[in-house]
């Protein structure tokens, strides 16, 4: 199936909320407290109309079955100069394993390449292993730091860094 990669817009909160709630919920449910998980799925799933009006990062959704179903979003990296730095990438959980994520992650990279970015990085939890293993099949290395990274319920889940040339 050929996929198709567009830039988010002003009417794109709800799909991009839909995306980022679904596959959060799949991939991050287990990790936490009954509770706060289903108060951040609440929230993921409306915060996406603020983030695309703040124009501070670009984002983009893919798609191929008549609905963006996958999402990136990225950025001049705050703390690597010379790095963009990919903040958020989800798919919809009903599109895992169709090719999406793969095409809009090759999308993601042109459109850093075109920008003259030449290496991008990101950050993904260590207890997500399907998470991990997407990044590796795109090319994306471990770089060997990690940090803690607390979703708000005060209890700091480890992240591990990738990295890769766009």
């Amino acid at each position: 199936m050929k996929f198709t990669t567009r830039r988010a817009g002003p009417g794109d909160g709800d799909v991009l909320g839909g995306i980022h709630a679904a596959a959060w919920e799949a991939a991050y449910t287990p990790l936490f407290d009954p509770g706060f998980a289903a108060d951040g799925i609440a929230s993921r799933r409306a915060r996406w109309h603020a983030r695309i009006a703040a124009q501070d990062s670009t984002i983009l959704l893919a798609g191929g079955y008549g609905r963006p179903v996958a999402m990136s979003v990225f950025r001049p990296s705050a703390t690597r100069p010379g790095l963009a730095e990919i903040l958020s990438f989800y798919s919809h959980p009903d599109s895992w394993g169709t090719g999406v994520a793969a095409a809009l992650m090759t999308g993601t990279l042109e459109y850093l390449r075109a920008d003259g970015v030449t290496r991008a990085h990101l950050w993904t939890l260590r207890d997500t292993p399907q998470s991990r293993r997407f990044y590796i099949k795109c090319g994306f290395a471990e770089t060997g730091a990690d940090r803690p990274y607390d979703f708000g319920d005060g209890n700091p889940l480890t992240q591990v860094e990738y990295e890769r040339g766009c």
